[in-house]
């Protein structure tokens, strides 16, 4: 998500200072109208986007509500990737072979990247959310959990009324305040929507060949590298140096392959890449190239993200991936008390959520080798009772 530049002109009035986020939230758009006027918008525009908005506390609930992340990578992959998403995107593949064909020309996102998020998102176009979008984005906005990152997206959405475009009596999507077939922010479909049909307009919510383009788009405007690979699975031998592992370290795919790292399917790319080991050394195990990074720019979760470039390659062919034995995880009370140990001796590892993401895989890594265990970022019962 990134934020909107403030437009600034001569004989427009001085940015009204941001609205500041909880106490009363009719006050709170009070204030959002007055910033939306000094940055330039009609006045009349604004009093009629605003008009609708309320507070909607079913929005909360659900950023609160993420459960679902909790689950192991092989658990959340086998449940996002059932037989039907498979067949269903091999059949979306070759329907709309043209608009991947021409997404691969123009933007070099290979069509599995696309079908994989369309769908995880949205089951391939067939729920998109019934959130109303302006109540999500402005109640989110309100929110002090991450205000910083909505605020941006609701003058983007004014942007999108005043080219009517949106609708914020009836413009619907998730929770989170994405649109259409692929999920995207307001700020994201200004500046990466295309007419993939060719009727003169940019509907992500009814269009296939709009909402694929658009996110083919998109990804190239994050950094998406044309033609490479973006993950693929590998056999790690035993003699690896675990503390190596993770994101945190990249060498070339060869230095990894001189230390004995294998692929499972296709050949190892000359380009320098990163080995995950999501549930440790006993699980599954994968090459990252730079194009694994894009990812998290559409979404931060480490699980979701590595699942959808898996999923990718699924539908491109590539074998189920070797589950392992990886050694027994955590459950979400273990991991809240894990979590809490490692901030006791100075770790980052962000909320106290009972997710492992980044931070808290990185703490693992870090205060394993630190207590002389194999160093894979995989908290186990054993490190738990050690700290």
């Amino acid at each position: 998500m990134r934020a909107l530049s403030l437009v600034m002109a001569i004989g427009i009035a001085p940015l009204a200072a941001h609205a500041s986020c909880g106490g009363n939230f009719n006050s709170f758009v009070t204030e959002m109208r007055s910033e939306a006027v000094s940055r330039g918008h009609n006045p009349a525009d604004v009093d009629r986007f605003f008009a609708v908005t309320r507070q909607d506390p079913k929005v909360i609930s659900a950023d609160r509500r993420q459960g679902v992340f909790q689950l192991s990578f092989t658990d959340f992959a086998r449940r996002l990737i059932s037989k039907g998403r498979m067949t269903t995107g091999r059949g979306k593949a070759k329907t709309y072979s043209d608009t991947f064909d021409r997404i691969e020309r123009d933007y070099g996102v290979s069509r599995g990247v696309l079908l994989a998020f369309w769908a995880f998102e949205t089951d391939y176009g067939t729920f998109q959310g019934d959130f109303n979008t302006l109540n999500a984005l402005v109640t989110l906005s309100h929110d002090c959990r991450r205000p910083e990152l909505f605020r941006p997206q609701v003058f983007a959405a004014l942007e999108l009324f005043e080219r009517g475009d949106f609708d914020p009596a009836r413009t619907t999507g998730a929770w989170a305040g994405e649109i259409g077939m692929v999920q995207m922010l307001p700020r994201d479909i200004l500046d990466n929507g295309v007419d993939g049909d060719g009727d003169g307009k940019v509907d992500l919510k009814k269009s296939p060949r709009d909402a694929l383009m658009s996110g083919g788009k998109m990804l190239s405007h994050l950094g998406w590298r044309a033609g490479e690979p973006w993950l693929q699975e590998v056999s790690v031998p035993e003699s690896l140096d675990w503390s190596q592992t993770g994101l945190r370290t990249t060498k070339p795919a060869s230095e990894w392959a001189a230390m004995g790292v294998t692929p499972r399917h296709g050949q190892i790319a000359d380009l320098p890449a990163s080995i995950i080991l999501p549930q440790g050394r006993k699980g599954p195990a994968f090459l990252a190239y730079p194009n694994f990074n894009v990812y998290f720019e559409w979404n931060q979760s480490f699980t979701y993200v590595l699942t959808a470039a898996y999923f990718a390659n699924r539908l491109e062919g590539a074998p189920v991936f070797d589950a392992g034995r990886p050694d027994t995880g955590l459950d979400s009370k273990q991991m809240k008390r894990l979590q809490k140990k490692l901030a006791a001796r100075g770790y980052d590892v962000g909320d106290i959520d009972g997710i492992l993401g980044a931070g808290t895989r990185a703490a693992v890594q870090d205060v394993q080798k630190e207590l002389g265990l194999p160093a894979d970022a995989w908290p186990t019962k054993a490190l738990l009772s050690k700290l």
